[in-house]
């Protein structure tokens, strides 16, 4: 016996029914998509996503691709406006040799005048900032025109009327007060009187200021309202009349 493995080879098993002819079976493959599905592909298939070039036309070569052919066109129309909006001006003819000037012809332009015309001298102007504007020098103010006028320096017209007005109602009151003071109706406060209401009145506004300053800032009631109220008015009042008796130096009050 040998020490190498022998493998042995197994045949199939024989039998006579192995050698009469079998008939071949041919399985049909059912399909994967519906027929209606692929007639729709068949009709929507494009021509460019084709396996190849497109079948089409190819061109004949008396057609091929010439200048401005692919220009799009005006409408006969339009073209016509066209034309007759812009008209085209011809040269008048050269004149032939029989052709005469005309004669006789005078003018009365001065020609040497108007040759011999002293050009204008530019305007002056004046440039008033870094970025180069300009005006004319003599709107700039810098040109002293109006201390050349006549009327220059003098007291203007509406002016005298005023001051006319103002010294004829000054005549008139004091004519009044001159009149009422012979009738002893009026008499002229002394210094020492104005002085004397002057330190009252303020004395009675320091007394208000006080009070006013004593007040609750919470004005919740309609009396604190109407209080507040009534000491403004008078302290009003009260600077008012200071005002007055301090401005006028001569008061006249009438004599009771």
């Amino acid at each position: 016996m040998s020490s190498f493995n022998t493998f042995e080879v197994v045949h199939p098993q024989e039998r006579i029914y192995n050698l009469i002819p079998r008939e071949e079976v041919h399985i049909e493959k059912s399909q994967r998509f519906r027929p209606t599905v692929v007639r729709e592909k068949k009709i929507t298939n494009p021509t460019m996503k084709t396996m190849g070039p497109a079948k089409v036309e190819v061109p004949s070569p008396d057609k091929y691709l010439k200048k401005h052919s692919k220009e799009p066109k005006l409408p006969e129309s339009e073209l016509l406006s066209c034309t007759r909006s812009y008209p085209r001006f011809e040269k008048p003819p050269v004149p032939t040799r029989t052709d005469h000037p005309t004669m006789g012809i005078h003018t009365k332009r001065d020609f040497i005048r108007t040759t011999t015309v002293v050009p204008k001298k530019p305007q002056p102007i004046s440039v008033d900032t870094n970025r180069g504007h300009k005006q004319p020098l003599e709107n700039s103010g810098l040109v002293p025109k109006y201390i050349k006028k006549k009327d220059y320096g003098e007291v203007p017209v509406y002016l005298q009327q005023r001051n006319e007005e103002q010294q004829r109602a000054q005549e008139a009151y004091d004519s009044y007060v001159r009149e009422q003071k012979e009738q002893g109706a009026m008499k002229q406060l002394s210094d020492e009187e104005r002085q004397s209401i002057l330190e009252r009145l303020k004395a009675n506004w320091d007394k208000l200021h006080h009070e006013y300053q004593s007040l609750s800032l919470v004005t919740d009631m309609l009396s604190k309202k109407a209080h507040k109220e009534r000491l403004e008015a008078a302290m009003k009042q009260l600077e008012t009349d200071i005002e007055f008796f301090e401005r006028f130096k001569i008061l006249y009050v009438p004599n009771k």
